[in-house]
């Protein structure tokens, strides 16, 4: 393509190939992004395989350290897998068969202030479009490494319009508390009862930790027998990380309708998940 001026903006996308940022043209709105496959498979896998040593339990052989408090420790990711893009690991704690229901209030609190910040940083930086911030956990959510960490990426050039849609945050309300909602969604991006937590600008970054970390306790004691797997994702809402969003979605084997034709599923038990939310943490939170 040779003038993309001919073209409107929403057929024009960017994606690193062989280098090189270009420009091509297509029939849908899609992020594309080149996948080192070479270096993907030289990267540790000790999700599957407990056998396989723990690289973020090697403390004292990290590299590329930018930040720590105790535990918690953010650095760049040896493996850079996705083409074009700067990828950084936030090790949440020293303890490798632990999660985020293990941590105490305190440490839980201190680990999502300072991701939070460092999100926002890199956000501020100029430097990116955009700044992915997620978990993978469980061999169902796309991870490798079993040791509990987060994950932050730098894209200098994609499409923010398509990372999410407002809407996806809408839900039957199950909890309030210091400027933060968590709502059962009922416009899932895949479904069966994904969470979401929605800070106003008066938010808590204490609830807000408090909030992630009922969540994913319900959803890995209470919410399904068979739940092992999960992911959070952060979504900016404002450019520099002050208006977000939170997604928490269990996961399973993916459906084949939503793989082949982006068929989503909104289960009719979302007053239930709302009212257990209610009965195993209100009282908790100070307010059941």
């Amino acid at each position: 393509i040779k003038n993309t001026a001919l073209l409107p903006y929403s057929s024009i996308k960017y994606i690193m190939f062989r280098g090189y940022w270009q420009v091509r043209e297509f029939a849908m709105d899609i992020n594309l992004v080149e996948f080192d496959v070479a270096m993907g498979k030289d990267k540790p896998r000790t999700l599957m395989n407990e056998s396989a040593p723990c690289p973020f339990c090697d403390v004292p052989h990290l590299t590329n350290i930018i930040d720590r408090d105790g535990s918690i420790i953010l650095l760049r990711n040896k493996y850079n897998v996705l083409r074009g893009a700067d990828q950084f690991v936030l090790i949440e704690h020293d303890v490798c068969t632990g999660d985020m229901p293990d941590y105490t209030s305190e440490h839980m609190r201190r680990l999502i202030a300072f991701a939070l910040k460092h999100w926002r940083r890199l956000l501020r930086s100029g430097a990116y479009e955009t700044v992915l911030f997620f978990k993978n956990y469980g061999p169902l959510s796309g991870g490798t490494i079993r040791h509990p960490h987060m994950q932050l990426v730098g894209f200098p050039k994609l499409n923010k319009e398509l990372l999410f849609n407002k809407e996806e945050f809408v839900g039957i309300t199950a909890l309030q508390k210091d400027g933060i909602a968590i709502n059962v969604g009922t416009c899932p991006r895949i479904g069966f009862g994904e969470l979401n937590i929605v800070p106003d600008e008066t938010f808590s970054v204490s609830t807000l930790a408090d909030f992630i970390q009922i969540c994913v306790d319900y959803l890995t004691k209470h919410f399904n027998i068979h739940c092992t797997s999960y992911n959070i994702f952060f979504y900016d809402a404002g450019g520099n990380g002050e208006k977000f969003y939170v997604k928490l979605i269990p996961r399973f084997a993916t459906s084949p309708l939503f793989v082949g034709y982006n068929i989503r599923f909104l289960p009719n038990n979302l007053e239930l998940i709302a009212s257990e939310l209610r009965a195993y943490y209100g009282e908790v939170l100070g307010i059941g």
